[in-house]
């Protein structure tokens, strides 16, 4: 899973991108290059189950983050930049809502929605150049021959144009699964989901919840595919010094549960329809990242395509009572462990046992 930290500048997108991933700034110094690093997903059922199977390997989901410099239109006209961008999975716009007095906002005022409707607008523009660029390919194509093909795709690209055109961006829409299939080659920016990242000061942070549930159900209620999380940087960059027990007391300083980074990889799976089922023996205890609903043959895809293939059937168990009942024999005992189909929808945190040809 790719996630693009976007945002304007001094906005402490690339503070929160060194916490996450412990990638220093010096490697991009006047690129417009996206310095990539990887974090893992923080799964406090792997560290449970990991005490019962006492595995010499413990394997967290990871989420990559890309760190990408301002958008502006300039950034948008880079080839490499696009490119980048247009991979990625989704988008954490971070927005500026702490006040300071030594660190300048280049706008001048702190104003978070102003901020995402900027970028937004780049956005919404960079797409609108590819779609016109297409369309007058297509429609060139059209006067030369006769294709229905062709005139549903020009039909399809006019309905993105007036969207665009109306300065929203394509995430509003809802598109059938052949028009979702004509556009998914675009990677158009504007249409990733993306979830507003509300970086707000260390005096507010006692107000975090109530804050990113103001901004939720007021600005950004009814928006599409988009998603509020809020996180303190300065309390991070605290708490990426300190150890476990530490960090715990410093955050319920704050009258905080969860670090930031917690509530920001939660948010981004939530965004993205994603979960994780676990599996657990004695070599390992590993989580897996898979999208919601999927069935218990998907799931077995993502150990091993030989195990999608050849899948016969899943033994299913819910974590915690396989660590309640220390491992397999107990639930097998209390007759906890199921044997389950292909058909099977599986539920974020159930361990999977796969039996395969």
């Amino acid at each position: 899973m790719k996630t693009a930290i976007v945002g304007l500048p001094m906005v402490g997108k690339t503070s929160l991108f060194t916490i996450l991933t412990g990638v220093h700034e010096a490697a991009r110094v006047g690129t417009l290059e996206a310095r990539v690093g990887v974090t893992k997903v923080p799964d406090e059922r792997l560290d449970a189950l990991a005490k019962i199977f006492h595995p010499p390997k413990i394997t967290h989901a990871t989420v990559e983050y890309l760190d990408f410099p301002a958008i502006s239109k300039e950034a948008l006209r880079d080839p490499g930049y696009l490119a980048s961008l247009r991979v990625v999975d989704a988008m954490a716009h971070v927005l500026r809502v702490f006040e300071s007095d030594t660190v300048p906002h280049e706008k001048g005022s702190i104003d978070p929605l102003r901020d995402f409707e900027d970028v937004e607008m780049e956005l919404v523009l960079s797409d609108l150049v590819v779609v016109e660029k297409r369309m007058e390919r297509v429609d060139k194509d059209r006067k030369r021959m006769k294709s229905p093909d062709l005139d549903a795709e020009f039909a399809l690209l006019e309905k993105l144009k007036a969207e665009l055109e109306a300065n929203r961006p394509l995430r509003g829409l809802e598109f059938s699964a052949d028009e979702e299939k004509r556009i998914r080659g675009f990677q158009f920016l504007s249409q990733k989901p993306m979830l507003a990242v509300l970086n707000i000061g260390e005096n507010d942070a006692p107000r975090m919840r109530e804050i990113e549930e103001q901004y939720r159900t007021g600005a950004f209620a009814g928006k599409k595919r988009t998603s509020v999380t809020a996180i303190c940087g300065k309390i991070e960059a605290e708490l990426a010094e300190l150890s476990g027990e530490d960090a715990e007391e410093y955050l319920k300083s704050y009258g905080l549960q969860e670090s930031g980074l917690e509530r920001l990889i939660s948010a981004t799976y939530s965004l993205l329809g994603l979960m994780s089922f676990l599996t657990a023996g004695e070599t390992e205890v590993r989580a897996w990242t898979i999208p919601m609903n999927s069935t218990a043959q998907k799931a077995a895809g993502a150990i091993h395509s030989d195990f999608e293939k050849k899948f016969i059937r899943a033994e299913v168990v819910n974590w915690k009572s396989l660590v309640d009942l220390n491992g397999y024999p107990g639930v097998r005992e209390k007759g906890l462990l199921r044997l389950e189909g292909k058909e099977y929808i599986v539920k974020d945190g159930d361990v999977l046992v796969i039996r395969h040809g």
